[in-house]
């Protein structure tokens, strides 16, 4: 059932254009920043030999692609995510939903699921620009992967968030910005720490968790907080769809 509820959702969301226009230009922008800094690595590589273990391709142009990656999808998740409860419920047709035989884990699961598909794609399309530098020159896949890695983790935990403000709201400009401000202060909270990298907020910023895997660090703390996050924001969507199933 948490398939069929994602395919469901998958073809409302590609039957419109806004996820059409959002890929357009995010690949337009990245591949924009994926040109200049070929050309900056390029114009500086007869200075890059002269250095010790110089940085190779993946550290000085895809790594940023990534990382830009990252912000882009931060700023456009909110515009998807806030459709997948609130415009239910705008529509009416979040009272069918719940009300039908089945699990709201099911439907909370099924739509989260949707929303990783899409970004599934733009991660093949930023992976697709990373492998076409094989035809000039080499990559390290290790950290190619570790960045593939952190951008779907990430993705998951805007994905997870964004559906639960979704849940809390019948106005999707509501939800969609609500999320944004939430992601936002995960995602800058280590600015107005102090300089102790063991400190609270910036063990809570959601960048702090990226950019070790953005540098080929794998940890187990940071694979640690992106699963305790997304399964914390599904749970509190589940808990919050099943009080409105018992209390209408």
């Amino acid at each position: 059932m948490i398939f069929i509820i994602a395919q469901k959702e998958l073809r409302v969301l590609f039957g419109s254009p806004l996820p059409w226009i959002l890929l357009a230009l995010m690949q337009l922008v990245l591949t924009w920043i994926f040109v200049a800094h070929l050309d900056t690595f390029l114009q500086i590589q007869p200075q890059l030999v002269k250095i010790v273990n110089p940085p190779g391709v993946t550290e000085a142009i895809i790594a940023p692609v990534f990382a830009m990656a990252a912000i882009l999808l931060l700023i456009t998740t909110p515009l998807l995510t806030a459709r997948l409860v609130a415009e239910e419920r705008r529509n009416h047709t979040m009272t069918f939903l719940i009300s039908a035989p089945i699990s709201i884990s099911d439907i909370v699961l099924g739509k989260f699921l949707s929303l990783m598909a899409f970004f599934s794609v733009v991660i093949a399309l930023v992976v697709a620009l990373s492998i076409s530098l094989l035809a000039g020159g080499t990559l390290d896949f290790g950290l190619l992967l570790s960045n593939v890695a952190g951008l779907f983790l990430i993705c998951a935990c805007f994905a997870s968030l964004g559906l639960y403000i979704s849940c809390l709201s019948a106005y999707p400009a509501i939800a969609a910005a609500g999320a944004l401000g939430m992601l936002m202060m995960l995602w800058v909270l280590d600015l107005g720490a102090d300089n102790d990298k063991d400190s609270l907020t910036r063990n809570l910023s959601l960048l702090q968790h990226y950019e070790n895997f953005n540098r080929g660090v794998i940890d187990t703390f940071d694979l640690s907080y992106f699963s305790l996050f997304v399964l914390l924001f599904l749970v509190l969507s589940i808990h919050r769809l099943n009080r409105e199933r018992l209390h209408g």
